[in-house]
């Protein structure tokens, strides 16, 4: 592997995952890269292979908030803001949906703070929208047309698992929304919303 891959900027989609094949050395030199000159897009490609191959949750912790403080400006907003144990699995469970038509729908998914629940600490809320997702969750928290969970618990958008879930035809996002729900609370996640 060159020691800067082409194109790992914020228009990659972190499912791609355009450093699997990355040697453990090669993304530690990339991590140092990345870091050394502010590249938030290049990091969180890093952060989130390290994440997609298990890496301790500590590791992941310590190299979000170095990122967040080198590089907060250009890190793409499918980066989430803190560790999520299940976050590889929510991205194998959201590509096996395709929509076959496009329109202007959004399927979305909100990190959900369930800290005071025995099968916390996270879940997460299935929504879709016409708003792109960051300012329906906005919206969420302001109390305008708000699911109580969101209101509540909401902490982020995880806009990475849904990213090839946005601008569908409604009927399409309906389904979706419906069956990415259904497919997480089937994999063990707490999951509200997904009407």
């Amino acid at each position: 592997m060159r020691a800067h891959p082409p194109r790992l900027d914020a228009s990659v989609s972190p499912a791609s995952r355009p450093l699997a094949t990355a040697r453990a050395g090669d993304l530690e030199a990339l991590w140092r890269a990345a870091l050394d000159s502010g590249e938030g897009a290049a990091g969180a490609h890093v952060i989130h292979e390290l994440w997609m191959r298990g890496e301790f949750a500590a590791r992941i912790e310590t190299a979000l908030a170095a990122l967040w403080k080198q590089a907060a400006p250009s890190i793409p907003e499918w980066l989430p803001m803190r560790y999520v144990d299940w976050l590889p699995l929510a991205y194998e469970v959201a590509l096996g949906f395709r929509a076959a038509a496009r329109g202007r729908y959004n399927v979305y998914l909100v990190l959900l703070d369930y800290e005071d629940r025995t099968r916390g600490p996270y879940g997460v809320y299935v929504g879709m929208s016409h708003l792109p997702p960051a300012l329906r969750f906005d919206r969420h928290k302001a109390g305008i047309h708000a699911a109580g969970s969101v209101l509540k618990r909401g902490l982020e958008v995880l806009a990475g698992p849904t990213l090839h879930l946005q601008r569908l035809a409604r009927a399409e996002a309906l389904r979706i929304e419906a069956g990415l729900a259904e497919a997480l609370s089937d994999a063990g996640l707490l999951v509200e919303g997904g009407h």
